[in-house]
């Protein structure tokens, strides 16, 4: 969500930053609200007084028994009665079409990303690892996985398309990842959170899902929607609050099913554990104040990759450009794993600092340390650390042998209860 005043004080500048993430020119009519917006407030403010006036009018009026006066001021208070709701009812819908245009319009890029129309705008930082240099020909997880534990047929016919069932060493594997990748991150100082997995309105609305990603959720029948990150849980843990400087920053993680419908991803990574509709990930939240931000961004990222190293896996950092960061996102990371099978690199995290956007969505503030009413809004973090199922297939695909097999890393080797490789049944 946008500042309004921000925007009033440069336009220009507004619709310059908008400008950088593909969008047009915002400015003109969010104005052309907050000006009909003012100026009712501004008659109702008006007319309250009016109306307060000539009631105290009117007895004094009486009190002398001058009924002419006290009339005529009763009949103007009876024109202010009836002007008032409707210009309440005006207010109120002014304001929810201001509020409803500014929630439309995506985070302004920080000054630092660089600019471009989509995926290939993004700018790669660093690389680490080296690709596996097999003996055989490499393949991808769901032609070898399968004596291994991982059923999709099994899957598709319970639940549909994109959902898989994990049997034996496979599943193991993929709770060992789950419980490593939370113990490192808890290690890192972020408190482990288990939050609930259904949300209402305000909290989706709150990260920024809705109104404009509906179609990408699950909805319940009783309204509640399935949350398609831990980031919706994590970061309305401070919504509505106002948080001491002290308490900043707060860092968080979680391990948590994830659900998203994949609507406007028809077509994409139909085959194998990439695009489910159901899936595992381990989330990293932080809030903090604007000065700490940028600095838990890097902190976030470092985090992630860390994970990345440990595991072994070759993996790139990039800077995404305006076109491809996510709506809420003012500047994004995207760590890519090598996945052998397909001979590039995949998404595996995007971690992004949302600045003020979320928070004044949630209405998520602090009180500077010193000051006892003044109040600003928190700066959001979140971040994949990892998703766990992306990672389970960089796992499968680096450390894959020729007879089908698959070595466990070491670092999981403590989680896998004596298993060194699963082999194929």
């Amino acid at each position: 969500m946008h500042d309004i005043r921000l925007i009033r004080e440069d336009p220009t500048a507004f619709d310059a930053a908008i400008a950088r993430r593909g969008a047009g020119s915002a400015s003109a009519e969010l104005l052309v609200l907050d000006e009909r917006r003012r100026a009712i407030a501004t008659e109702l403010q008006a007319a309250q007084a009016r109306r307060n006036e000539a009631s105290k009018a009117i007895g004094q009026a009486k009190a002398q028994k001058d009924e002419a006066t006290a009339s005529g001021l009763m009949a103007e208070v009876a024109v202010l009665k009836e002007r008032m709701p409707a210009l309440e009812a005006e207010a109120a819908a002014v304001e929810s079409a201001l509020e409803a245009a500014l929630a439309a319009i995506p985070n302004l890029p920080a000054a630092d990303v660089p600019d471009g129309a989509d995926e290939d705008g993004n700018v790669e930082q660093a690389r680490w690892g080296t690709p596996p240099d097999f003996d055989f020909t490499a393949r991808e997880h769901p032609d070898f996985a399968g004596p291994l534990g991982l059923d999709f047929d099994a899957a598709a016919a319970i639940s549909g398309a994109r959902f898989a069932v994990l049997k034996g060493g496979i599943a193991r594997l993929q709770r060992a990842l789950g419980a490593f990748m939370l113990d490192r991150q808890t290690a890192a100082g972020f408190t482990e959170v288990i939050p609930p997995l259904l949300v209402r309105d305000e909290a989706v609305f709150g990260t920024g899902q809705l109104p404009k990603f509906a179609e990408d959720l699950f909805r319940t029948t009783d309204g509640r929607w399935l949350i398609p990150t831990a980031e919706v849980s994590l970061t309305n843990l401070v919504r509505e609050r106002i948080l001491a400087e002290a308490e900043l920053p707060i860092r968080l993680t979680a391990l948590t099913q994830c659900f998203r419908s994949e609507a406007g991803a028809a077509g994409r990574d139909t085959r194998g554990l990439i695009r489910q509709h159901q899936f595992e990930k381990v989330e990293l939240v932080a809030i903090a104040t604007p000065e700490q931000s940028e600095a838990i961004h890097a902190e976030m990222t470092r985090a992630a990759e860390a994970i990345l190293e440990e595991l072994g896996l070759p993996y790139r950092r990039v800077l995404l450009c305006t076109g491809d960061m996510g709506f809420t996102a003012r500047k994004t990371f995207d760590l890519e794993v090598w996945l052998p099978g397909q001979g590039c690199y995949r998404e595996i995290s995007s971690i992004s600092n949302c600045g003020d956007f979320q928070a004044r969505r949630m209405n998520a503030r602090f009180r500077p340390a010193g000051e006892s009413k003044g109040t600003r809004f928190v700066h959001t973090l979140n971040g994949s650390g990892l998703a766990v199922g992306r990672t389970l297939v960089a796992v499968l695909e680096n450390y894959q042998q020729a007879d089908g097999s698959v070595r466990i890393p070491d670092a999981l080797l403590p989680y896998m209860g004596g298993l060194t490789e699963l082999r194929p049944a």
